[in-house]
């Protein structure tokens, strides 16, 4: 089903993770579009839609580990938009139970009650952060996992699990949108994964660093602010395109040292070479912590192609990279 035209009475689209980051930037879109009649929350934790303004959506609690919770929450819905997924904060074995077989569950739940789209919210970690991957990556590169970060691993696998899923259930049109990271006013402390300089800088409050100089690695680094993410989730929930992946971000894309101008301090250009050298060596080094994993994002740049979202979903972003990091910083 790839029409954009609703059922006569309207959409019902099922939100799982509806109050994270993603869900920041696309519950408010539901609530305005005329296509959608109903939505539905599913989350462990319970709060309140209405204290959001969000009139048209239901509660529910659920649990992605329970397939009972979502086959019952999932009643009725056309579409299914699994934002859920942890990325950092628990042990491996409830970091899997979550993400993969959590994910897994949705996707089954979504099927088994008949919804005609699953949209599930991917990342460019799902490339791989390998040195044969080329810079402005288009949607038939493959996904590969990564050596050690976890959080790339899962969304590499997850790809390969749902495309096997799809095949099994043909009557489930499946959506992936694969953004980079994703910033905002919401996107601090929650599915943001910025690099440590920016996020000690986020994290003292400040607006801008003092003028003082500034290491920084001469590195490419693709941002998107989560109002875009929503807008691509929403191209995804009425059909804007045919099903398949796709590749998200904003137009431009920044060097670290622009970021660090951008941040007011005084950027001191290094080599790319060997701050990718540095970051492949120290992700495999043995124990590391899940945090610590996300160095191994540095080894080698994903920057991906957006030209399929333009074309075939007739998605565009509205905010630029360098605003996107201004807001989420000064937020």
């Amino acid at each position: 089903m790839t029409s954009s035209e609703p059922t006569p009475d309207g959409l019902t689209v099922a939100v799982t993770g509806p109050t994270g980051t993603f869900g920041s930037g696309l519950v408010p879109l539901l609530q305005g579009d005329d296509r959608v009649r109903r939505v539905v929350g599913v989350a462990r934790s319970e709060f309140d839609p209405g204290s959001r303004g969000w009139t048209k959506m239901t509660y529910r609690r659920g649990d992605v580990r329970r397939p009972d919770d979502l086959r019952a929450a999932f009643e009725g819905a056309d579409v299914v938009v699994h934002l859920a997924f942890l990325v950092v904060g628990a042990d491996p074995a409830t970091t899997r139970a979550i993400n993969v077989e959590g994910t897994l569950n949705t996707f089954r739940a979504a099927a088994e009650v008949g919804a005609s789209r699953f949209v599930y919210a991917s990342s460019v970690a799902a490339y791989g952060f390998h040195p044969d991957n080329p810079v402005g990556i288009t949607e038939d590169w493959p996904t590969r996992p990564a050596d050690r970060l976890f959080y790339a691993q899962e969304k590499a696998e997850l790809e390969g699990l749902l495309a096997e899923g799809s095949r099994a259930r043909p009557e489930l049109d499946l959506y992936l949108v694969r953004p980079p990271i994703v910033l905002g006013p919401n996107a601090v402390g929650g599915k943001v994964q910025l690099p440590g300089w920016v996020r000690s800088v986020a994290g003292a409050v400040p607006k801008r660093l003092p003028p003082v100089p500034v290491p920084a690695p001469d590195i490419p680094i693709q941002l998107i602010h989560e109002d875009d993410v929503g807008s691509a989730l929403m191209c995804c929930v009425v059909a804007a395109g045919p099903p398949g992946a796709y590749n998200i971000a904003a137009d431009e894309t920044l060097t670290a040292p622009e970021i660090v101008r951008l941040l007011g301090g005084i950027p001191v250009r290094l080599p790319a070479g060997p701050a990718h050298a540095t970051a492949r060596a120290a992700a495999r080094l043995p124990g590391l912590p899940q945090k610590a994993q996300w160095v191994e994002a540095l080894a080698h740049p994903a920057i991906m192609d957006t030209t399929k979202a333009r074309e075939e979903l007739g998605w565009r972003p509205r905010v630029s990279a360098r605003d996107a990091l201004l807001q989420t910083v000064r937020g």
